[in-house]
This record gives structure tokens, sequence and C-alpha cells, in this order.
């Protein structure tokens, strides 16, 4: 009988213990869901296809910048010469396939439509891409480049890529950021450089520090800051973790030159 009872109070302690133990790792989760939900790291727990996949995170980026860049280069009335030899340049760098060539161009022409909607086409990549700060950079980075491939910024072309930024979450003065640091970068693109040395000039030492995002005053310490911040967000391995397509990866290693010569500029100029 006492062994009985003995048996019937230990199944009772190992119950409540057991019990504690599940309400306690409930606890636990409920708390690590709170802390998700505000710091904006939930994870999506959709049965349906999971908007993050990698694959079609890349399908809706190529998607989506080659829909923008057809919005851009006809939002001044006409689509130059120079606007499309730039994007076969960019196809060209890209090393596309001719199948992916023509969806390419098919996307391109489908936003240049007078009556293509952008707020479908950003809505669209937000859902999939806009968790990702890289992809949201990227995007705009490329449209701007892009938009500056004639030597200009025409005001209807600014228009449409402060619309962009600002349905990516960014503010007028984050644009005019990205924007400065583009034009600095595009000082020292391949072509420019191909043009052989020169002495260095106050304006190119100005455009080195543009291409950083940083201020002439700024130390040497928050230059090499900056500087490595860029290089880790153009660096290959992480923009392909994001989801950003491989096709365009060789555009971004573009734009990391661009970094790098403008950094060894400063370097050199401050004896870094």
């Amino acid at each position: 009988m006492l062994r009985l009872i003995s048996i019937i109070v230990g199944i009772i302690v190992l119950s409540t213990l057991g019990l504690g133990i599940l309400l306690l790792g409930l606890f636990a989760a409920l708390i690590w869901l709170i802390v998700a939900a505000f710091t904006g790291r939930l994870p999506n727990f959709s049965f349906t296809t999971n908007p993050f996949n990698t694959q079609q995170r890349q399908a809706v980026f190529l998607e989506t910048v080659f829909v923008l860049m057809g919005k851009l280069a006809k939002a001044d009335g006409r689509i130059s010469q120079i606007e499309i030899d730039h994007v076969e340049a960019f196809i060209k760098k890209m090393g596309m396939s001719a199948e992916h060539r023509q969806e390419a161009i098919r996307q391109f022409k489908r936003g240049a439509d007078p009556n293509f909607n952008v707020s479908v086409t950003l809505d669209n990549f937000m859902q999939h891409c806009g968790r990702t700060f890289n992809m949201r950079q990227m995007l705009l980075v490329y449209l701007t480049v892009m938009a500056l491939a004639d030597g200009q910024l025409d005001p209807s072309e600014r228009q449409v890529l402060e619309q962009v930024a600002a349905h990516l979450g960014y503010s007028r003065a984050e644009f005019n950021r990205i924007l400065e640091m583009v034009l600095g970068q595009a000082h020292f693109s391949s072509g420019q450089q191909q043009r052989g040395p020169r002495p260095t000039s106050a304006s190119d030492l100005a455009d080195a520090y543009k291409a950083l995002g940083v201020n002439k005053e700024a130390t040497n310490q928050e230059i090499k800051r900056a500087y490595r911040k860029l290089m880790s967000q153009y660096h290959p391995d992480k923009l392909m973790g994001q989801g950003v397509p491989e096709d365009m990866i060789a555009v971004a290693t573009e734009q990391a030159k661009e970094i790098q010569v403008a950094y060894d500029l400063i370097k050199k100029h401050r004896g870094i």
C-alpha cells in the first residue's frame, strides 16, 4: 500500500515538474515572439509560398529593376539612344542569356508605357524584398546610375527617383545623400579611369569624399568606417545571400571598384 502511494506521489511530482517546464518553455517562447515583433524580426509563419524565398526575391528584384529603368528612361517624354545603349551595356555586363535578355527588354518596355503604375511594382518589391536593407539600397543605386546615364538628371527623372525612394522608406535627405554618393562614384568608373593618369584636382578629391558618403572634415577613422561599411554592402556573397540575383553581382562589383579607387585617392592625399 505504501509502495503504491509512493508511486502515485512520484507520478504527481514528475507531472508537476513536466508541466512547470512546459509552462516555462511557453513563457519563454511568448517573450521571444513579443521581442521579435517589436524588432521587426518576426518570421513569416504563412503556409503559402514564402515571400522571402531567395529565387522568388531574385525574380522580383530583376523585374523591378528593368521595369523602373523603362519608367525612368521615358520620364522626360522620350528614350534617348544613350539610355538604350546604357541598358544594353547593363545587360551585357550581367552576362544574361538570350532568353533572359528578351525578358529584361520586355519588362523595360512595360515600364516605358505611359499608363504604367509604379506603385504596384514597388508594392510587390516591398512585399518580397523590402525587409532587406541591401536590396532596397541596391535597387535605388542601380536606378540612379541609369538616370545619370546621359550625364545629367532630368527633373522628371529626379521626380521618379524621389517617388521610388519614398516608397522604399528613404527620406528626401537620405535620397540626396545616395544621389551624391552615386555621382561621386561615377567619377571613378572604369571608363573615366581609362582616360589615363592625370594630376589630382580639388574636384577629384571632393568627388572621392562624396563617393564614400563623407565630407572632407571627416576624421581618418570615420572615413575608414564609411569605406568598410560600403564594401560590406557590395560584397558579392552578402548580396547573393540576401537575394540579389547573381546576374547583377557584376554591376555591384563595378560599384565596389569605384569606391576602392575613391578611397585610395583619399588615403594618398591624407597619407593614411
